[in-house]
């Protein structure tokens, strides 16, 4: 993974937007799950919790982590996802996603790939920084529906790799990124099994190629 940003350059449209104050706890964590990661470790062991650290210390670092991994892959492939290419956000023929964040979009809305990821980020966004859902000092708790909250946002970005993989993957090819996103994925995919984050029925559009990539 240490060629990530090289290959992702986060100079596209969308970048990472979130990073840990050095020194704080979820800094450290941030930093031991990367160490861990570019050790070359096993990736189901890599994402399980460390038995000294806190659950929801351990999903909120993850989770914005992945939010700015997606965040760079898609903004590699986002100039080639415009509306008229991706009119819907789809996951091929069978999968068609809608957009309702209960604010700008209170239904359920069918939007243009580009308009459904540029409002699933702002909107991960806006969570992630907000200090009251995910606190950044150790004395603040998290609140009592934290775990749903990172359900929802994991459910939600995995929409992106469906998008990607299905819809864009040559173009990823084309740049040499083939290996890079299969390993975020099969890191994403790890760490939301072992938490149960995201549904069996949202894992299915990506189903035969996950089992070349994970296994199962």
């Amino acid at each position: 993974m240490e060629n990530f940003t090289k290959i992702f350059k986060p100079d596209k449209t969308f970048r990472a937007k979130k990073k840990f104050e050095v020194g704080t706890l979820k800094y450290e964590l941030h930093k031991k799950a990367m160490a861990s990661l570019n050790a070359g470790l096993d990736l189901k062991s890599v994402v399980q919790l460390p038995a000294e650290e806190d659950l929801n210390d351990w999903l909120a670092v993850h989770v914005v982590d992945f939010f700015n991994r997606i965040n760079l892959i898609y903004g590699t492939i986002c100039e080639y996802c415009s509306k008229a290419s991706c009119p819907t956000m789809s996951g091929g023929q069978k999968y068609e996603y809608m957009w309702a964040d209960g604010d700008k979009y209170k239904k359920p809305t069918a939007l243009p790939a580009s308009e459904y990821v540029a409002n699933l980020m702002d909107w991960v966004e806006k969570l992630i920084n907000n200090d009251k859902i995910f606190p950044a000092d150790v004395d603040v708790p998290f609140p009592k529906n934290f775990f749903q909250t990172c359900k929802k946002i994991m459910t939600r970005l995995h929409r992106v790799f469906v998008h990607v993989y299905i819809h864009h993957f040559d173009k990823l090819g084309e740049i040499g990124a083939e290996a890079h996103i299969n390993t975020c994925y099969k890191h994403f995919f790890y760490f939301v099994v072992e938490f149960k984050l995201v549904d069996e029925k949202e894992l299915e559009p990506l189903r035969v190629m996950r089992q070349g990539i994970c296994g199962y």
